[in-house]
């Protein structure tokens, strides 16, 4: 049998004890930032039925699907039922499940599904891993964690302003010195579209106005030509695509501009809600700015949009989101807003990594080794192990019949901080030896006094 290379697949990735640790640092950070605020945690299925996420994200996003294949001889059903032999025509019958490609359409359904049990408005925090079938680069990977909190029904604005409140706190929390929450409003690109009589093609605008910063205004402009908008079209709203000013000067430019369209003067009045809110609130270190080619391309936010990017990396965003408010009508349950934010917390991670902002002890695992010289050193450190984990103090014992030598090896492989030498001396008068493995001093100490020191 031929031996068979170990890999996986392209965009995933194993994680070492040292990068969990610090990927737990991130969630529990940012989890304790959720709570904070008031956000439960809940957990849904991988996978969700394909019907729940088709038509939620826009070609693109159903494209990027991984769909999973129906157990049995799924074949022999799809050359019974179907008679096309394209691949999506195909696909409704040899799958009808996918994974899940957000947090935020899996949630949708679970409000509908268990409207009657949830008490509103509901706010839940949500973190597990997404999966996408992209092409893998620097800092976009096929199978990554979201960090997701949002809140239906309620439709007060004041959420929206708390959202760049968790943004703040959480990446603060984090160690970030220099990043932007940039916001906008679907409303607004809505009043765009209508004053060159374009209502129909919101999404065609959004989606290229959205790549302003990666292909440029001329790339743009051939996008938007290429979708049917015509020179004139792109020469009256060219000047709102390169809005320029402070957030107050942005709004008036935008308020003149919109001044026919009800829709994008609604959304300017959001936006300047949101920063009202917020100049009652002082942020610790985010910049919070209005940035009118935010376009997300997601089908559905109605109201405002987020994306979070850091000014200390080169990297894209690292956490996004939006209102939307038709997401549970798709699923029978009308009538009902929400609201929510994601952090990307692999693309965080990185950011950390490049930047050297994890703490030194996010990946420790033990605070103490018990190092033994023989079998009696080993039965007398056992009650002594007992009492440090009871004291809540992590703790290993190195099985007796190893030389010294390899178990401080042992203890600096791992990175724990302090040993216990445990040897017949130490048997004999209680006064055990105790090494700090970072500056390489000993003393010598009662086991009470040791349990004390380490806590």
């Amino acid at each position: 049998m031929a031996v068979i290379k170990p890999s996986v697949p392209k965009g995933t990735r194993d994680f070492s004890p040292l990068e969990m640790g610090r990927r737990n640092f991130i969630f529990d950070t940012i989890k304790s930032v959720f709570r904070k605020y008031g956000y439960q945690q809940i957990e849904t299925p991988s996978m969700e039925n394909l019907s729940t996420l088709t038509g939620k994200y826009g070609d693109e996003g159903d494209k990027l699907m991984f769909k999973i294949l129906n157990s049995g001889d799924f074949w022999a059903e799809a050359e019974k039922r179907n008679t096309e032999q394209s691949s999506k025509a195909l696909t409704s019958v040899i799958s009808e499940k996918a994974l899940r490609y957000d947090l935020t359409v899996p949630f949708a359904r679970y409000v509908v599904q268990h409207q009657n049990e949830i008490t509103f408005p509901f706010k839940r925090f949500q973190v597990q891993p997404v999966w996408r079938a992209d092409r893998p680069q620097k800092g976009r990977y096929r199978e990554f964690f979201q960090c997701d909190a949002d809140v239906v029904g309620s439709d007060s604005l004041l959420n929206e302003a708390e959202f760049v409140m968790i943004y703040d706190e959480a990446l603060t929390n984090l160690g970030l010195k220099d990043f932007t929450v940039k916001i906008n409003n679907r409303k607004i690109l809505s009043g765009i579209a209508e004053i060159i009589d374009k209502a129909d093609n919101i999404i065609d605008l959004t989606v290229a106005i959205d790549k302003l910063d990666k292909i440029g205004l001329e790339g743009v402009t051939k996008e938007l030509l290429e979708r049917g908008f015509t020179e004139a079209d792109i020469e009256r709203i060219k000047p709102i695509i390169l809005l320029q000013g402070n957030n107050e000067e942005k709004l008036q430019q935008l308020r003149n501009v919109l001044s026919t369209s009800t829709t994008g003067l609604k959304g300017c009045d959001e936006i300047e809600q949101v920063f009202n809110y917020l100049n009652l609130c002082k942020l610790q270190t985010a910049h919070c700015e209005l940035d009118i080619t935010l376009a997300r391309g997601l089908n559905y936010y109605t109201g405002a949009i987020f994306e979070v990017k850091t000014n200390e990396a080169q990297m894209g965003s690292i956490g996004g989101g939006g209102r939307y408010d038709d997401l549970t009508g798709m699923f029978g349950l009308k009538g009902l807003t929400g609201a929510g934010i994601s952090f990307g917390a692999d693309r965080i991670y990185d950011v950390m990594e490049e930047l050297k902002l994890f703490p030194e002890d996010a990946g420790q695992v033990s605070q103490v080794l018990i190092c033994c010289f023989d079998k009696d050193g080993e039965i007398y450190a056992l009650p002594l192990l007992q009492q440090l984990r009871a004291s809540n103090i992590s703790a290993e014992l190195y099985p007796a019949g190893a030389k010294i030598k390899k178990q401080l090896d042992y203890a600096n492989s791992k990175q724990i901080p302090n040993v216990i030498l445990i040897g017949s001396e130490e048997i004999q008068t209680g006064m055990l030896t105790v090494k700090n493995m970072q500056t390489g001093t000993q003393e010598k100490l009662m086991s009470d006094d040791i349990i004390q020191k380490l806590s």
